[in-house]
């Protein structure tokens, strides 16, 4: 936790956390976390490197370039998200893009070059493999925040620890997350999810945090598989905020045909 606390804390220059009387509500805490996660600015670009370690210490590495564009004016409502893959070659423009609502099931497309194939992901593959990294495809575009209650389950120095739990619990394959909330910041820098058993079997973990643009931003991140011993680390660069993404590369025809202004 200590180095979690030198990245967000000293890196973002935050100041002394709230006191227990200026303390949010649970609902505050997640609105706010959940924000910081995937709504600063109207849209934004980045490079990513994944690095994918198994079991046996064997990697695999993927770069892509991910854009976001909220689509409406109102505070965190429905977004778009458009993934370009340029290498390993057997990835190169490959594309993923996302349409996220907040009162239905997201819609989710795969372009896969090598087959000229357009395929569906449908709700129920939501929480299986991103490309064959240790994030779920539910991952890229984040969790809607009416699918778990919340509840605070303690307070920290440092954090807001949050209990959240499925609200149908059939449609994944968890029971229960816990969310180490940094309270300066409202960034999430740690989350473990319990299985059906009660088990800790999947962490996330932000390893690097900058101010781009006066935005505290995740730079460096990793997800775990406790139970095989895998990894997989996410490394952001060039991440621009308000680059004015028009809203019509989020369409079927660009997966096709890569919006190449935009991925530079």
């Amino acid at each position: 936790m200590n180095k979690m606390v030198m990245f967000v804390a000293v890196m973002v220059g935050t100041g002394v956390a709230a006191t227990a009387q200026d303390a949010p509500s649970v609902d505050e805490i997640v609105k706010k976390a959940n924000h910081i996660s995937y709504y600063q600015g109207k849209d934004g670009r980045a490079k990513v490197q994944m690095t994918i370690t198994d079991a046996q210490g064997r990697t695999r590495t993927r770069e892509f370039t991910i854009l976001r564009r909220d689509v409406e004016d109102k505070t965190d409502g429905e977004q778009k998200f458009y993934v370009y893959f340029h290498r390993p070659a057997d990835v190169n423009k490959m594309v993923f893009m996302v349409w996220k609502h907040m009162n239905k099931d997201d819609d989710r497309w795969l372009y896969l070059p090598a087959l000229d194939l357009v395929k569906r992901i449908a709700a129920t593959d939501e929480r299986t493999s991103f490309v064959g990294s240790n994030f779920f495809y539910e991952d890229v575009s984040g969790r809607n925040i009416p699918e778990d209650t919340h509840e605070l389950a303690e307070t920290t120095d440092n954090y807001y620890v949050l209990k959240n739990t499925p609200k149908d619990p059939k449609r994944v394959e968890f029971s229960y997350y816990k969310a180490w909330i940094h309270r300066a910041t409202f960034i999430p820098v740690r989350i473990k999810y319990y299985d059906k058993q009660g088990r800790e079997y999947r962490m996330y973990e932000v390893l690097k945090v900058e101010q781009i643009q006066g935005y505290p931003t995740v730079t460096k991140s990793c997800m775990k598989d406790l139970k095989t011993g895998g990894e997989t680390v996410l490394e952001y660069s060039d991440v621009k905020y308000d680059i004015g993404l028009p809203d019509n590369i989020f369409t079927e025809r660009y997966l096709r045909k890569a919006p190449r202004r935009y991925l530079r």
